[in-house]
């Protein structure tokens, strides 16, 4: 297949709607689904009533903005209120396809219709075509990453080999045997394969087969993309979005942002007020998904961006993201997983000899590396907390014992030094 194949095309006519036609799709997938949540999800019902905001008042856009914020963290506390995950969803568990967890824990469920997770439009955006053999190497255990992106792969015409994450020699194996053509996995874990195969003495571009990645879950450096590109001889594209929403967002061939999906509407607001902020502000990147199952409207993801909506040469015209710049909170996304401060606080709750701690996370090399610190005049349980901490946060640190006193005074539970230059 040729790289043009893979780099020009449209999938869907929602992407290239003119401005009035979209403003008019969205109001009414807006008020189709503000009707159908106040009906049948419970939470939804009481947000509403709590606000005094009416579905019937609803006539454009910015009338969205009377809706109250829905933040990520609520989640957590909202799904232990009752069935339905706390009256979020508006039918019983039972009649769902699939229930996740992520970390958190935050349930994530999955419904029954064609590509719920929203990903076919991202993955034909990036190169992937029918004949491919995509290797995906995110996690498959209880959380959704990896399975969300079969269906879509499917859709597309695409074989998949579901390879998971780690076992590096054995995904090389794969690749090589099977003559892999797609990448799909975090980018930094795509470097890693890069620097094993070299190690292994592999010839990157003709010894393996890749032509096309779809990297998603970390921030990574347009060096770091180059660096990649120019050793598989492939085009690497990057997704965004949540294991509580799917696709919000997904990059083209040019790399101007990432076109906005058009399953969803997205606002950028201000993070403390949620008050819509002007294009090219940055702000809080709020979503809600046109999804009625699991209506979570006006979700504040806690991630850091700016609308464009000037033209893009892919023609396609939807608005897109900026890249994202940063976080609201403390939380930190490391290796494709969000890492919350209060999860930490709960494995060390069971370490009585741990004075105090703190999380560094930084990517020599382009790779993520989590470091935890723990003060503790003598511990012997590394093993036990190693362990702990992999169960609770599904990533294993590096684990450094510092004497009590050696960290500063006042210091963040998580440190984030990862530089992108």
């Amino acid at each position: 297949m040729t790289r043009k194949d893979r780099t020009e095309g449209i999938l869907s006519r929602k992407e290239v709607l003119t401005s009035q036609e979209r403003e008019k799709y969205y109001l009414l997938k807006l008020k189709d689904l503000l009707n159908y949540a106040y009906r049948y999800s419970e939470d939804v019902k009481k947000r509403f009533d709590r606000a005094q905001f009416s579905v019937e008042k609803f006539k454009t856009l910015s009338d969205l903005k009377h809706i109250p914020i829905l933040k990520k963290k609520e989640l957590i506390f909202l799904q232990s209120m009752g069935p339905r995950l706390g009256g979020l969803l508006t039918k019983d568990i039972g009649e769902l396809k699939r229930v996740f967890m992520s970390p958190g824990p935050i349930f994530d469920p999955e419904d029954r219709e064609p590509d719920y997770w929203g990903w076919t439009e991202a993955f034909y955006a990036a190169g992937f075509r029918r004949g491919d053999i995509a290797q995906i190497t995110l996690n498959y255990h209880l959380t959704p990453a990896g399975l969300m992106f079969e269906e879509p792969l499917n859709n597309l015409g695409c074989a998949v080999v579901p390879a998971g994450p780690g076992n590096t020699n054995i995904q090389l194996e794969i690749m090589q045997k099977l003559r892999v053509t797609g990448y799909v996995g975090t980018p930094s874990y795509l470097l890693h394969l890069a620097q094993k195969g070299e190690e292994k003495g592999l010839n990157l571009r003709k010894d393996l087969f890749l032509e096309v990645a779809f990297v998603t879950g970390e921030k990574f450096s347009e060096k770091m993309r180059s660096a990649i590109e120019k050793k598989f001889n492939l085009v690497m594209r990057q997704g965004y979005g949540t294991a509580d929403v799917g696709c919000i967002g997904y990059e083209c061939f040019h790399k101007t942002g990432l076109h906005i999906s058009s399953r969803a509407y997205v606002e950028i607001c201000h993070p403390d007020t949620g008050i819509p902020l002007k294009e090219g502000e940055v702000g809080e990147v709020v979503v809600t998904v046109f999804n009625k199952t699991y209506p979570l409207i006006r979700l504040a993801t806690g991630d850091l961006a700016y609308i464009d909506n000037s033209p893009c040469a892919c023609g396609r015209t939807s608005p897109r993201l900026g890249n994202i710049v940063g976080r609201v909170d403390t939380t930190a996304r490391i290796k494709g997983m969000f890492v919350y401060p209060h999860q930490v606080e709960q494995v060390m709750a069971s370490f009585e000899e741990v004075k105090r701690w703190q999380i560094e996370v930084t990517n020599p090399g382009g790779i993520d590396e989590m470091t935890l610190y723990i003060e503790a005049s003598q511990f012997t349980r590394e093993a036990d907390l190693l362990h702990a901490f992999r169960e609770k946060i599904k990533i294993r640190p590096i684990l450094k014992i510092v004497p009590p006193g050696t960290l500063p005074p006042q210091i963040k539970p998580i440190e984030d030094k990862r530089k992108w230059d």
